[in-house]
């Protein structure tokens, strides 16, 4: 007579357990996962933003080092000082915080680059580059403008006197205003940062 052999296999309720177990390691597995890509696109996005902040400066600050002490003459033919600079983006001329000539010299190619008015500003969250082809400039000259630094909420200079002392604005009735000795940058970020710098001029 053949004897019979109990198989014994899973019950219904072991594999109801089995089921859950896996599927919450394949929940955690897949938060973990999440966590880690969340993470990995906030540093992404916190470099670029550094990168951007840093050829700001950069930018900023080698056009300061070549400020002139050139005067320009504006469209209405009113002869300008060679830096004028304002506080924060409530005042300023030709709607600039800060407009300066930046000397003349040869660029990375070889080539000569004549003087140039420059200023920057804010505008819609916005540090914005004006550029004005001529020093001298024609009744209908208007400036280029470039964003060169977004997410900005505040953007204020102060300039530092020949005594020594900062002052909100830099500006007079005289074309012969000497250059300020430095030039600070605070800019509030719309993150919340708050970033200073320090530029020395010529």
């Amino acid at each position: 007579m053949r004897r019979i052999q109990n198989l014994k296999g899973f019950t219904l309720v072991e594999l109801l357990v089995a089921i859950l177990v896996f599927s919450l390691l394949a929940i955690a597995g897949y938060r973990g996962l999440q966590s880690v890509l969340d993470t990995r696109n906030h540093l992404d996005v916190e470099t670029q933003k550094y990168q951007e902040l840093g050829q700001f400066f950069s930018r900023l600050e080698g056009q300061l080092a070549q400020a002139s002490r050139r005067p320009a003459h504006l469209r209405d033919g009113r002869e300008q000082s060679a830096f004028v600079g304002f506080a924060s983006e409530a005042s300023g001329l030709q709607d600039a915080q800060v407009l300066f000539t930046r000397g003349g010299g040869v660029d990375a190619a070889g080539g000569w680059v004549a003087p140039q008015r420059v200023g920057y500003r804010l505008r819609n969250h916005a540090v914005e580059l004006l550029r004005w082809e001529h020093l001298d400039q024609a009744p209908n000259a208007e400036p280029k403008v470039d964003v060169v630094l977004q997410g900005v909420r505040q953007f204020e200079l102060r300039y530092l006197s020949l005594l020594m002392v900062w002052e909100k604005q830099w500006a007079g009735s005289s074309i012969n205003v000497p250059l300020p000795k430095a030039v600070e940058v605070s800019l509030l970020l719309d993150s919340g940062e708050k970033v200073k710098r320090v530029m020395d001029l010529p």
